[in-house]
């Protein structure tokens, strides 16, 4: 049996470590309805937001693209089918189709998700101050449909010094010549 102090030290130190790697990996919808509803307000110069009901949004993506997409969930590091792609192309949003990054931006970060070092265009993506999980992060979404694609931190290469970590599940790739 073990003693009561080791017993007490293992459930202060696994606990918090316990709960913040299930934070991690959760959907965090709390209040994504009204940020959601927020941003079909923004206006991006050139791009016609795709506006859909939750419903018909449920009809057109995978459990696990809805669960992403329109949740704010993030896929398990190293389990989506393109975070370790090096084709040469185009990275769209699964939900319509908008190009969001290029493969000439794509950088190998080692963190499991796709990363790029900036948008295709100033018109592919929207920031959005996120203070899910008790810390301030950036949310990148599709400035089309407003689907959630993952974050930017400030962390990555040159020139912009941006490293977009983006869920695999959330892009399509259009190869070049395809």
């Amino acid at each position: 049996m073990l003693p009561l102090k080791s017993v007490l030290f293992s459930v202060a130190f696994l606990l918090p470590t316990a709960i913040w790697l299930a934070a991690c990996t959760s959907s965090g919808t709390a209040g994504k309805g009204e940020a959601v509803a927020k941003l079909e307000e923004q206006e991006v110069p050139g791009v016609k937001k795709v506006i859909k009901s939750e419903e018909e949004w449920k009809e057109v993506l995978s459990a696990d693209e809805y669960q992403v997409l329109r949740e704010a969930g993030t896929e398990r590091a190293f389990t989506g089918d393109l975070w370790d792609n090096k084709q040469e192309g185009i990275y769209v949003c699964a939900a319509c189709a908008h190009p969001l990054f290029s493969s000439q931006t794509k950088f190998r970060s080692g963190t499991g998700w796709p990363s790029f070092y900036e948008p295709i265009s100033d018109t592919a993506i929207i920031e959005k101050t996120d203070h899910s999980f008790g810390m301030t992060r950036t949310e990148v979404l599709c400035a089309k449909c407003d689907g959630h694609q993952g974050h930017v931190f400030r962390d990555g290469p040159a020139p912009t010094g941006l490293r977009y970590c983006i869920n695999s599940i959330s892009m399509d790739f259009e190869a070049s010549g395809s």
